[in-house]
């Protein structure tokens, strides 16, 4: 049996592959985490463009530094899903900034709503993340009860699952969702090594 802290085979074989130069590992990195990028980057920004440009700059900097992923450190999603966070919030600062300093003297309201502004993406950045990465089961309840607008039980019946379970997979998909605002503290991305 595998130690519990022990990282995944595929996160460890992948960084192997890249560190390796293989063309192929990129790409089916690409393919398995490109929607989780483009989302996280695009929820931070707010410009289709800009979350384009983050995505490439995250794939190329997963090329180019393969070693920079500890495979000890967690999951290879949770280094890439901050290793999102961390360009995206840096792509916002400097926009920001060059636009405020193009309007004039940096006013302490204007700073403080940049600060805002980064704070209120961090948290949709997570909000986010963590829905991308709670086990089906309870996205699917949270997706029914959220967008569909189901109670539990209705969840129940759609999902066939008794009412009792219906509603403890609400209950903690909103307990790990509400760890959102909590952990998003000014520019902190998804925790690295944390729950993926």
């Amino acid at each position: 049996m595998a130690k519990k802290d022990a990282p995944p085979r595929w996160d460890r074989k992948m960084q192997q592959r890249l560190a390796r130069g293989e063309a192929a590992a990129l790409g089916e990195l690409y393919d398995r985490f490109a929607s989780l990028v483009h989302g996280l980057a695009h929820r931070v920004l707010g410009d289709e463009r800009a979350a384009d440009g983050i995505t490439r700059e995250v794939f190329a900097h997963v090329w180019e530094h393969p070693d920079a992923y500890d495979p000890k450190q967690g999951p290879l999603r949770t280094w890439v899903a901050s290793l999102t966070h961390r360009l995206a919030v840096q792509r916002l600062r400097a926009t920001e900034t060059a636009a405020l300093a193009e309007a004039g003297p940096g006013s302490a309201e204007a700073t403080e709503e940049l600060e805002r502004r980064v704070r209120h993406a961090s948290v949709a950045a997570r909000a986010d993340y963590i829905v991308q990465a709670m086990p089906a089961p309870l996205r699917a309840a949270l997706e029914l009860a959220y967008f569909q607008r189901r109670d539990y039980r209705q969840t129940a019946a759609d999902l066939g699952v008794t009412e009792d379970e219906a509603r403890r997979r609400l209950r903690l998909g909103l307990q790990l969702l509400s760890t959102a605002h909590d952990s998003a503290a000014p520019g902190a991305p998804p925790e690295y090594g944390g729950a993926a």
